[in-house]
């Protein structure tokens, strides 16, 4: 089985903080970090990960803007957008982008589990 590279975006260093955390037992996981859309876009393009979270509201460049310039250039980008707020609006423009998927922030280590087999182990 191949490792998988994930990234997380997400402008709190808490929040990535957690979410590595809460992967470190998974031994067929890189995991890759962005603090903004700049460089969400920059590491996408650098090391085209296997699926990535990426937060919606962030410094410099929002979430909405990298997803737009990610999957301009790589259409089937496995993109799972995070929110702390629950608008539907989001959702909808998100998932109308070519976003995979829209979650509710905070995410519980089993739902970040269960989005890596939905998306990467099922997949591979």
């Amino acid at each position: 089985m191949n490792k998988h590279s994930v990234l997380v975006c997400d402008d709190s260093d808490l929040f990535r903080y957690q979410f590595v955390h809460a992967l470190e037992s998974e031994p067929m996981i890189t995991l890759l970090e962005a603090k903004d859309g700049n460089e969400a876009v920059e590491m996408y393009h650098t090391h085209v990960p296997s699926l990535v979270f990426m937060d919606i509201v962030m410094p410099n460049k929002d979430g909405i803007q990298a997803l737009k310039e990610i999957v301009r250039t790589h259409p089937d980008a496995s993109i799972i957008m995070m929110s702390s707020s629950n608008q539907h609006a989001h959702l909808r423009r998100s998932v109308h982008l070519g976003a995979k998927s829209f979650v509710q922030k905070p995410m519980l280590p089993h739902t970040i589990k269960e989005l890596l087999e939905e998306y990467i182990y099922q997949t591979s």
